[in-house]
């Protein structure tokens, strides 16, 4: 499987929220029971450290298990301090209860500016 490539846009000084739902071949939600996921937004595929992560360990996505859906959300104040405007990179990955990794979505991140203050 070839992870699909969605570009998103991560307003600083407002909440995040992306949401999926990782589907098989005939359209049948996966179930995530036993999985963890992870994401990360980076300046540069090569940046050293990340702008943003988001886990299912520090609480910052959550899977639906037999529903398949994975929902990825960030407070506010963690997009407060985001370089802005800046063109960036991301991914997300689930791992099986095995230790599988799947990287599900990939793609271009633009930081949109806050004006309101």
């Amino acid at each position: 499987m070839v992870a699909a490539v969605h570009d998103i846009t991560i307003e600083q000084g407002a909440t995040f929220q992306l949401n999926l739902v990782w589907k098989d071949g005939a359209g049948t939600p996966i179930n995530l029971t036993g999985y963890t996921a992870r994401m990360q937004v980076r300046r540069k595929y090569t940046s050293e450290t990340a702008l943003l992560s988001f886990t299912t360990e520090n609480g910052a996505i959550t899977l639906g298990g037999a529903l398949g859906t994975i929902a990825v959300q960030g407070l506010a104040t963690l997009t407060d301090d985001l370089p802005a405007p800046a063109g960036c990179v991301y991914d997300l990955e689930v791992i099986s209860g095995g230790g599988i990794v799947t990287r599900l979505v990939q793609g271009g991140a633009y930081i949109s500016p806050e004006v309101t203050r």
